[in-house]
């Protein structure tokens, strides 16, 4: 027979190693996610920085390639882990994001540079934001993303796309793989 002090420890325990495992799934379907997103980034900006002239078209297509994505992994994976990593919820939120940042780059009337600088950062704030709920690595993968894109932008001139693709498409990727590991 166990006290109730013995009890409490048994039961905090038990919520401690429930969160950890709901940490572990959330970082394994974000993970997957991240380098699936990371690899569409890389290949867009490679499309802006070598087919400038197409840069509208790809982006449209890492979005679009992207979302489908997005569905058809949470449609495969969800049997297998009983999480839910698409709902209609968050491709709501997602097109609100997309549609306001439209709104301010419409207003802003920004250059390809500053879209670039921009979408990186509106993008990894997301993330960052994300952290406090999820765990922090998403902060740290925000946080690194958006410094290394201004360091881009102030010092790297017409090489800032080809940095982007490393960058922005890499850093998801490579956060990714990180996150696989936590």
């Amino acid at each position: 027979m166990i006290d109730s002090q013995q009890a409490s420890e048994a039961v905090a325990d038990i919520d401690a190693m429930v969160r950890r495992v709901q940490q572990s799934r959330i970082y394994d379907l974000a993970s997957r996610l991240m380098v699936m997103w990371g690899v569409l980034v890389f290949a867009g900006y490679l499309v802006t920085y070598f087919l400038p002239r197409y840069a509208g078209i790809g982006w449209i297509a890492v979005y679009v390639i992207g979302i489908a994505g997005w569905g058809a992994f949470s449609a495969i994976n969800r049997p297998k882990s009983g999480v839910r990593s698409f709902d209609p919820k968050f491709l709501l939120a997602f097109v609100m994001i997309l549609a306001f940042g439209v709104f301010c780059c419409v207003l802003g009337q920004f250059g390809s540079r500053q879209l670039s600088t921009f979408w990186a950062i509106y993008f990894m704030t997301m993330y960052g934001i994300a952290g406090l709920w999820f765990g922090y690595a998403f902060s740290a993968i925000g946080l690194a993303v958006s410094a290394l894109t201004l360091v881009g932008y102030f010092w790297l001139g017409s090489a800032f796309d080809l940095w982007m693709a490393f960058v922005n498409g890499g850093g998801l990727i490579v956060g990714g793989l990180w996150m696989r590991r936590s």
